[in-house]
């Protein structure tokens, strides 16, 4: 079976901490903990990973990220990428050709997740029942630690 994780992108950027920074690749853009622990689990347990950006949409690892941003899904912007794009990338980027996916995000992703793929698509969110991000964090890293999946 394969699978492809959904992972967050996170607020914390490359452009926080190197601000003359130009575009880069999406797999460098990212630098918040919980970025880089899903990151870690997903390469560590499943096929593949993407990042879902609010303002991007799915960015595959070497997508371009071309600047500093702010958006989160939920918030009121233009900035936020559409459904029609996202459902667009999806089939684009071949992200429905996976047997499975394994959400590593909060629960405020979901509505997105359910609405962009079909829904015979399978999936898992197996965050969901941590009770905060520091529990999430400490789930992930000791899975990955372990060597023992949380998404079974």
């Amino acid at each position: 079976m394969t699978e492809l994780s959904i992972i967050p992108c996170g607020r914390k950027k490359i452009w926080d901490k190197q601000p003359e920074m130009g575009a880069v690749p999406a797999k460098d853009a990212y630098i918040g903990t919980l970025h880089q622990r899903s990151r870690q689990y997903a390469e560590m347990f499943t096929d593949q990973w993407v990042i879902l950006s609010a303002k991007h949409g799915f960015l595959l690892a070497d997508d371009i990220v071309d600047g500093q941003y702010d958006v989160t899904f939920g918030q009121k912007s233009d900035e936020i990428i559409t459904r029609d794009k996202l459902i667009r990338q999806v089939i684009d980027k071949q992200l429905d050709q996976f047997d499975r996916l394994v959400v590593l995000t909060g629960k405020k992703y979901k509505p997105v997740i359910n609405g962009t793929f079909a829904e015979d698509m399978p999936r898992v969110y197996p965050l969901l029942p941590y009770g905060g991000i520091g529990y999430i964090l400490q789930a992930l890293k000791q899975s990955v630690e372990t060597n023992i999946p949380i998404h079974e």
